[in-house]
């Protein structure tokens, strides 16, 4: 139980990637508060994670809404008094090429993904430094480092994502904020497949999938890290849930077992470290 006592905050955690990471950090202990904009889809999640035995809390909000990610944090605190993790996860994501998007789409996806982020840290943030430190995680994924037909906007999000987190890292230090990404690594189901349409599936079609919940872990192992000891990073849940199920999470650390992009990371430790106060 790493994270008995904290109390984390998981956007987009009505189904998905988002319904693993909540669930995961509930297992190690935490309470969970748990949102999203479809309030049916998070009613399920919401027993998911009771059945765990999990103390949660169910908000329905939209992160593009700064006021309302504002509202979020204060029930959280009204009910737990304090916020010890964040994650970002709640993403809108339609796959059209570039000459479909009209600028109201263009804007609409970003004011999730990349604004649901500023929104989510500037609620969080006064917060965290009074409490003496806190964890600020995005999610990245492969449309963080390359680009894809259809995803330019996505794209754009999660390259955003990481210039975000690299440059607040070294702001949130001060602070003992760590601000870091997790990409899945693995294939994981599709944003846009309901609860209903996952049920009618047969396992042969769910196969190729990951356990969001076993990829949770990731964010457990990274929540229960001293803030100061990693921030500016991507993370990779792949490599990391491996690592954990075959070390246990007290692993000896290594860059390869954490990311995917070790030589990466290994610059930007080395590049923070260099960094002048």
């Amino acid at each position: 139980m790493l994270l008995t006592g904290k109390v984390a905050l998981v956007t987009g955690a009505a189904r998905g990637f988002g319904w693993g990471i909540a669930r995961a950090l509930g297992q190690a202990g935490a309470r969970v508060c748990i949102g999203d904009i479809n309030s049916d889809e998070l009613a399920r999640s919401e027993s998911d994670l009771k059945a765990d035995g999990t103390e949660v809390l169910a908000l329905s909000w939209d992160v593009s809404d700064l006021p309302a990610c504002q509202a979020a944090v204060e029930q959280v605190l009204a009910r737990w008094g304090r916020l010890d993790v964040v994650v970002q996860n709640a993403v809108y994501m339609p796959l059209i090429r570039f000459e479909d998007t009209s600028p109201e789409l263009w804007w609409q996806q970003l004011h999730v993904s990349l604004g649901g982020l500023f929104n989510m840290v500037r609620a969080s943030w006064e917060v965290m430094r009074e409490q003496g430190g806190g964890h600020i995680m995005g999610i990245a994924s492969g449309s963080s480092v390359w680009g894809f037909k259809d995803e330019v906007t996505y794209c754009t999000g999660k390259h955003g994502q990481e210039g975000f987190v690299k440059a607040l890292s070294l702001e949130a230090a001060p602070y003992n904020m760590a601000i870091n990404t997790i990409g899945p690594s693995k294939y994981i189901k599709t944003t846009g497949v309901t609860w209903e349409q996952l049920d009618a599936m047969t396992p042969e079609q769910k196969a190729g999938w990951a356990d969001p919940v076993e990829l949770g872990k990731a964010f457990v192992w990274l929540a229960a890290q001293p803030p100061g000891r990693f921030s500016g990073q991507r993370f990779d849940a792949g490599p990391l849930a491996d690592t954990i199920a075959a070390e246990g999470y007290d692993f000896e650390f290594a860059p390869e077992k954490v990311t995917d992009y070790a030589a990466d990371f290994v610059a930007r430790q080395a590049w923070y470290a260099s960094y002048p106060d």
